[in-house]
Order: C-alpha cells, then sequence, then structure tokens
C-alpha cells in the first residue's frame, strides 16, 4: 500500500475499528487523524453506543480526533435501510473530503473495522473509489474466533456495553471480553447463532486498554435493561 498522503482511521472506540487501527499502526501505515461517527440510535452503519468516549480513546492513543454528526435522519427521505445507509455516509464522505484538503498528499487511505457485513464495506469501499484513496480492512472475512483471540493475545482489554440477543442476559453488561467469554460465545453461537464478534448487532464493546493506547480509560455507569436487551450508560469517564 502507498504511504503518499495521510491514512485516516474510522474510529468508534470498540473492537473492531480498534483491531483496524492497531494492525495499520502494526503494519507502519502513517495514520495521522481518527474519524468518529456519532450516529443516531437506530444506525445501519455505525457502532452506536460509547462513542462519546472516543475523545478520551484518540487522547490515550495519541491522534487527533474529527467527529462527525450525522444529523437528523429522520428529516431526510431514506425509506428502507439501503436509503438510510447512503444517508447516514454522506456526513462522513463530506468531513472526508474536507480533511483531504488540510491533509499533506491528501488522504491516501482508511483503515475499517469491517467483518462481514456487506451492507456496509460495500458502501465505504465505493466511498474510498470516489474519495481516491486505498481501504485497509483488516478483519474482513477472517476467521471470527481466531481473531477474537488474536486480539486477545495482543493485550486489549474489550468491555461488553451493549447486548441485543437471545442467551445475552443482563449480566453481560460491563463484562470483560475475555477467553472465558469468547468460550460461552462459541456455545451461544451454535445454540442460538450468536456471532462471536456481535457482527449481527448481537453486542457492542470498548476498548478500554490496549497495546496501541497509553493509558487506560477509567468510567463509571449505570445499566439500562428492558428484559431482553440493554446497555450501558456512561455517566463518568477519565484516562488514568
Amino acid at each position: 500500500m502507498s504511504n503518499d498522503g495521510a491514512w485516516i482511521s474510522l474510529f468508534s472506540g470498540g473492537k473492531d475499528s480498534s483491531w483496524a487501527l492497531y494492525r495499520a499502526l502494526e503494519e507502519g501505515l502513517p495514520v495521522s487523524r481518527l474519524v468518529t461517527v456519532h450516529p443516531s440510535e437506530d444506525s445501519y452503519m455505525y457502532h452506536v453506543p460509547a462513542t462519546e468516549l472516543t475523545a478520551l480513546a484518540a487522547e490515550s492513543v495519541g491522534l487527533p480526533l474529527s467527529e462527525v454528526d450525522p444529523g437528523d435522519l429522520a428529516a431526510t427521505e431514506a425509506v428502507d435501510a439501503s436509503a438510510q445507509g447512503d444517508a447516514e455516509l454522506e456526513p462522513l464522505e463530506a468531513a472526508l473530503v474536507a480533511l483531504a484538503e488540510t491533509e499533506p498528499g491528501g488522504i491516501a487511505g482508511l483503515t475499517a473495522g469491517a467483518v462481514e457485513s456487506e451492507f456496509q464495506t460495500s458502501r465505504i469501499e465505493a466511498m474510498c473509489e470516489r474519495l481516491g484513496c486505498a481501504l485497509f480492512a483488516p478483519l474482513w472475512r477472517r476467521e471470527p474466533s481466531m481473531l477474537a483471540r488474536e486480539m486477545l493475545d495482543a493485550g486489549f482489554e474489550i468491555h461488553v456495553v451493549q447486548v441485543a440477543a437471545a442467551g445475552l442476559d443482563e449480566s453481560w453488561l460491563g463484562r470483560t471480553f475475555d477467553e472465558e467469554a469468547l468460550t460461552e460465545l462459541e456455545g451461544l453461537n451454535e445454540r442460538y447463532g450468536v456471532h462471536v464478534l456481535g457482527e449481527g448487532g448481537e453486542f457492542e464493546t470498548l476498548v478500554v486498554a490496549g497495546p496501541h493506547m497509553d493509558r487506560r480509560i477509567e468510567y463509571e455507569a449505570e445499566t439500562e435493561w428492558d428484559g431482553t436487551r440493554g446497555r450501558l450508560r456512561i455517566t463518568e469517564a477519565r484516562i488514568s
């Protein structure tokens, strides 16, 4: 891959985008900035929970952060998933076009944490074509359990911050995604079809520490649970 121009990391603070960033840095790609989209609750394109902590994560990683507000999609004419996905991408693309004008050499490439979603990846690939840049997606089509263990072996500390699937109860909220949790998820995959990386929206995560981070994210949270699904609502956070 070319190192001409800047590399931008599409970043949510979750395990997948964090792994894409980490692998890009390991490959020597000159990542100069993180970009976070703060989506609405019903996003088709983006990781939703705890994106407010990406500023702390960026500080720990040591890279500047650009934050994108996708606006109120309820006011758009998006009437189905495809149209909404396209509409959600527009503010991100506009932000990247603006960044390309400020980065020496423009944007050489983007990192993305896509694992299996053709819906998301096809749109990001098309956006990269329009921007004239490369896409680095090191998780794409990887075997999920093997990929999860690579994250753990590398020293990622991952917390579950949202769940919405059979077999994932309130006790999973705030739980560390470790080898024991992964083994349980493999069992839930066999029983209910739960994706061990949460690719189907079964759960969402937050990386609080890792080899690419100088300081750990500490947080306080309240649990929101409706009987079948729930999330952590972060009430206080800092890096230590």
